[in-house]
């Protein structure tokens, strides 16, 4: 390994489960990173790793010196079955509750950090990567392209898509104003008004881990009260997907970078949204509302809520919306988008024959599951 990348810096893998002993660490490289991801963060993914990542482990990036730092965390899996054939193949972590798979990188050593990883995974798997819901666009996307051009790799991407993001690039004062149409702005104002008649509307943020587990259990009711409770889906259904939830969120309160919005009815939560942040970025990760109030749009009432909260936030330059795309709400009131794909990332020069085939596989695989939901959407209609 003379003369590489991965040569002047320390690289090594943990299991995840045993990343508690450099949260230190990894809470510096959060505040450092390139571009911000809650969900590798040691507050979340720790919290994650008995629900979502027990097989999951995670590359370290160090520097070397007499104060090593750490530079970069890329934590993934091996999926050995993807295409029901014994074709391994290293797959970077995210799963229901983590909608985002950007590594996190240090912003003064990206590229190089990046380039480590790659070497590594390259010379140690032989194996082509896949990143699902790499971001296509931004810093990180262009410092992890020019670090796969220096390592001689090439990427293809599937499952491209964009979903709701608000980050206006101009003014931000009169946002909602130009997003909706001033009839459907009048029509939700009368909606809170009408509700407001049978008691009493307020608003609600908590953010201190107190007032943050009063509000979770009012999103967990809602919750289970709605379709996903319906549907068996619901996290206050599962004893492991509460823990999980109460566990991050408290976490993340903690450390400033959670807080719960609800909309209040005669002093009873009818709708409230989670929201998680780091650094310049928050996500809007969870919401639920009282479908008994359906009338009043309790969802759409608090996401303009929220909005304008967002808008405000000093040094927030972007919300995520963690929405599917073309969502039939968030749509319409955040008006940018953030594009998405699943990335398959031959690392080295070397391995072409095990990445085409790993390209037609991959692609049969996208097919068949849109396939299978175009036929679920026709069904429902």
């Amino acid at each position: 390994m003379h003369g590489t990348i991965e040569s002047t810096l320390d690289v090594e893998w943990r299991p995840l489960a045993g990343l508690a002993s450099i949260a230190s660490d990894w809470r510096g490289l959060a505040a450092r990173a390139l571009e911000p991801n809650v969900f590798y963060e040691p507050a979340f993914a720790l919290a994650a790793q008995p629900v979502f990542g027990r097989d999951v482990g995670a590359t370290l990036i160090w520097s070397r010196g007499a104060t090593k730092r750490l530079l970069g965390l890329f934590p993934v899996r091996t999926e050995r079955h993807r295409y029901g054939l014994p074709w391994p193949i290293v797959v970077g972590w995210t799963n229901s509750y983590a909608p985002l798979g950007g590594p996190l990188v240090d912003r003064e050593a990206a590229e190089l950090a990046l380039g480590a990883w790659l070497e590594h995974i390259a010379s140690h798997r032989r194996r082509p990567l896949l990143l699902p819901m790499f971001l296509q666009a931004g810093e990180l996307a262009n410092a992890f392209d020019a670090a796969l051009a220096r390592c001689g790799g090439a990427s293809v991407a599937f499952a491209m898509h964009e979903r709701a993001l608000l980050a206006p690039a101009g003014g931000r004062a009169d946002y909602i104003e130009r997003a909706l149409p001033r009839k459907k702005l009048k029509e939700l104002g009368r909606q809170l008004r009408r509700l407001g008649d049978d008691g009493a509307v307020a608003w609600d943020t908590a953010r201190d881990p107190a007032a943050i587990s009063a509000a979770l259990t009012d999103f967990l009711a809602l919750e289970e009260a709605g379709w996903k409770g319906r549907a068996g889906t619901a996290a206050a259904r599962s004893p492991v997907l509460r823990a999980f939830l109460e566990t991050s969120v408290s976490a993340l309160a903690s450390e400033g970078k959670a807080e719960i919005i609800r909309l209040m009815f005669a002093e009873r939560a009818i709708a409230a949204l989670v929201v998680l942040r780091s650094g310049d970025t928050a996500w809007c990760w969870k919401i639920a509302y009282d479908e008994q109030h359906a009338r009043a749009s309790p969802g759409v009432q608090l996401m303009l809520e929220a909005t304008k909260a967002l808008l405000a936030a000093p040094g927030l330059a972007r919300s995520d919306s963690c929405a599917a795309p073309d969502h039939a709400m968030i749509d319409h009131i955040w008006r940018e988008r953030l594009p998405l794909a699943d990335c398959l990332v031959r690392p080295g020069p070397h391995g072409q024959t095990a990445f085409a085939l790993t390209r037609a596989l991959e692609a049969a695989r996208t097919g068949a599951i849109a396939a299978a939901k175009h036929a679920r959407d026709l069904l429902r209609r």
